[in-house]
């Protein structure tokens, strides 16, 4: 589908395609928003006078009244909970039990003649541990920590017992509800580090076991709650308008609680302006006019453009979507709920999807269209208050959110968006020029703390999808590949050791590389630990992985010895797309060595006389496509045979670092990316000075006199 879906794409100019997306982008804000501007004539009209006094035609139900009165009597029922007094005992024998059990497996240890090796060991104390480890979710030691309890002196293991019991039995007998559970054990995780009793070697493990231990003491009862929940709504009397009753005086003015009995009375005869609608239809060939300037004129490749383009069209969308469900909410509420908009959200997401020019049109834009949506009142056209609030915490994210290499970036930057939200309602509320209570200034507070929050939370939550919907590639996605615990980076440390510090070598000299001549320096430090994934299918037949000095290639026929070289990069790239990896680093599996020759197994199989066919010793490709692919093929061939050479020294490193750049350009590996000769240059330069500094202990400095 995929596959057809791109093909369908490339079939169609980029002009074409970007209108056709603003067309349907269009027409669904148009849709969305119609509804808010639609001025609906009446033969009585909101925020006017009556002219007549209006009585109800017959008895009717208030259902919103009745609904509000309701969920005010449920809100103010408290939750019955019951306290179990026997947890703490119960807990407490768990955890006396998983202790007197490891006391067991030692004494039966010690017991023994012969030693036993610590993995047996480690393996009986988990088959006496199983019936508890597998009842207590939280009970999952690794093998260390396992170790360390059955080496770890008496005197200590009876220490860590008498004080992790203790503890439990205190915290337990308090009440506990689950909502808290998190809580406690991070307070006990926090007793235990603190206690000095405990030793080092068994800390991690004693943390386990402690925060197992927690659990609610205090539950909810939900059927005596349920019970006095439906009792209060009970005692709550419909609301209801009566047949005959006054609804609006002669001369009144009608204000929004009098026009809701009306429509909901059915008293209203509505007729549609077509002056609002043309002003929204015009607004919104505005806003996409604005977006097809952005990216008809930009200068980003092909690829990348189509996807920002569907990203903020997407994010876009969805931020006019959010805004419609808020603007029907706030009928119900009198503070303005509107400023609970997350106002960096879209902003946060299309600087992180695409990049910042465009995350600064969709902040404009989505202020101006949450200035329609959040429209009250008459005397304006726009809610002009929302349209800045939009604006202020918009903006504040993409000028303090320059990178997002930590989780802790996106902190900064919602801490930042809530310190702007709050200084805007500040502003608001004092230019309003009316007293509010302390309720009301509470929840203004809190509103724009928590757009700021939510605009991080939505974007971590949403992040995902979009990377994998439009195969994109964030810094936050790359910043998880490269965590050592990932499945095939543990696969290559455990299956090829020798490749991983291969790989590892390259990431240092390609990510330096690629930062000095502007590429993406991390894209290719993450990429190169994946390249050479495909070596982990037949690890021996690749030198760096040669342990035993054995080389199954001297018993191989040249032709075979290169079967099995090459398809490293294909075998690579099927496993990269099994675990579903990012395409470029699939592509620079793939590419990072290009259509080039083994030369030594072509001389090996011309030396024996056999007639050599060269694509048979050559990679299939494709060449490197990106800065980043080039820069790793050049990286990888220099760091293998800098370890190869004997006493690398200065002057041999730039002598064979300038002899592999020149061998790729002769072989024209470089003729399908943007790399020029400047930055060739620049690359072997850095290269030289990065191995220098790896090398610098096998430097030979020339002897004096």
């Amino acid at each position: 589908m995929e596959k057809h879906f791109n093909k369908l794409l490339n079939m169609i100019s980029f002009r074409t395609l970007l209108i056709v997306v603003l067309l349907i982008t269009g027409f669904l804000q148009f849709f969305l928003m119609l509804g808010n501007i639609r001025s609906t004539t009446y033969d009585i009209q909101a925020f006017q006078l009556a002219p007549e006094t209006i009585r109800a035609v017959k008895t009717i139900e208030d259902t919103v009244k009745t609904e509000q009165e309701r969920d005010h009597a449920e809100s103010a029922v408290e939750a019955v909970y019951l306290f179990n007094e026997e947890t703490a005992e119960h807990r407490s024998s768990l955890v006396t039990s998983i202790f007197d059990i490891l006391q067991d497996v030692r004494e039966e240890i010690s017991q023994k003649e012969e030693d036993v090796p610590i993995e047996n060991q480690i393996a009986q104390l988990r088959v006496k541990l199983k019936d508890i480890t597998e009842s207590q979710s939280l009970l999952f030691f690794t093998n260390s920590q396992l170790q360390s309890l059955l080496v770890v002196p008496d005197a200590d293991l009876k220490a860590a017992e008498t004080f992790l019991v203790k503890e439990i039995k205190t915290m337990l007998e308090e009440p506990i509800r689950t909502e808290n559970v998190a809580q406690k054990r991070t307070e006990i995780e926090t007793e235990i580090r603190q206690q000095s009793t405990i030793d080092e070697s068994i800390l991690s493990a004693v943390i386990i076991i402690g925060r197992a231990a927690i659990m609610e003491t205090e539950v909810l009862d939900e059927v005596r709650t349920e019970e006095q929940i439906l009792k209060a709504r009970e005692e709550v009397e419909p609301t209801r308008i009566l047949q005959g009753q006054i609804i609006v005086q002669e001369g009144e003015l009608i204000d929004r609680e009098v026009f809701r009995q009306l429509e909901l009375l059915g008293l209203l005869n509505n007729q549609t302006s077509t002056k609002p609608v043309i002003g929204l239809t015009i607004l919104v060939i505005l806003e996409m006019a604005f977006m097809y300037i952005l990216f008809n004129f930009s200068d980003m490749e092909l690829q990348n453009k189509r996807k920002a383009l569907f990203v903020t069209a997407i994010v876009y969308s969805f931020a006019i979507v959010l805004m419609k469900v808020i603007s029907l909410l706030s009928d119900q509420f009198d503070a303005t709920i509107a400023f609970l908009y997350p106002t960096a959200l879209a902003t946060m997401l299309v600087r992180l999807l695409a990049n910042e020019k465009a995350a600064v049109l969709v902040t404009i834009l989505t202020a101006a269209a949450a200035g329609v949506i959040f429209h009250e009142g008459y005397s304006a056209v726009l809610q002009m208050d929302i349209v800045l609030y939009i604006i202020f915490g918009g903006l504040s994210s993409v000028f303090f959110m320059k990178s997002m290499e930590k989780r802790s970036h996106l902190l900064k930057a919602c801490g930042i968006v809530s310190i702007f939200n709050l200084l805007f309602i500040a502003f608001y509320l004092l230019m309003s020029q009316t007293n509010y209570d302390l309720f009301e200034l509470l929840f203004y507070s809190i509103a724009g703390i928590a757009s700021g929050v939510l605009s991080g939370a939505l974007t971590m939550g949403l992040l995902p999808f979009f990377e994998s919907a439009f195969g994109l590639l964030s810094t936050m996605r790359l910043i998880e590949l490269s965590n050592p615990n990932h499945p095939l980076l543990k696969k290559i440390l455990t299956e090829t050791p020798g490749t991983y510090h291969h790989s590892v070598m390259v990431a240092n000299l390609a990510e330096a590389a690629c930062e000095a001549i502007g590429a993406d320096g991390l894209l290719a430090r993450v990429a190169c630990y994946y390249h050479d994934i495909g070596k982990t299918k037949r690890p021996a037949f690749f030198i760096e992985n040669q342990m035993s000095g054995i080389n199954p290639h001297d018993s191989l026929p040249p032709e075979r010895s290169a079967e099995i070289i090459i398809s490293h990069t294909t075998d690579g790239a099927k496993l990269l797309e099994k675990h579903k990896m990012p395409q470029e680093i699939i592509d620079i599996a793939l590419q990072h060595h290009g259509t080039s020759t083994l030369k030594f197994f072509l001389h090996k199989a011309k030396e024996e006389g056999k007639e050599v066919d060269g694509k048979a010793f050559s990679y299939p490709g494709p060449k490197p496509q990106t800065k980043e692919a080039a820069v790793i093929s050049i990286a990888d061939s220099v760091e293998a045979a800098v370890r190869s050479m004997k006493q690398p020294n200065s002057d041999k490193i730039q002598q064979l670092v300038h002899t592999i750049v020149q061998s790729r350009v002769q072989e024209h590996q470089f003729d399908e990316c943007d790399v020029s000769i400047k930055e060739l240059k620049t690359i072997e330069k850095v290269l030289c000075e990065t191995l220098n500094g790896i090398f610098h202990s096998r430097i030979e400095y020339p002897k004096e006199g």
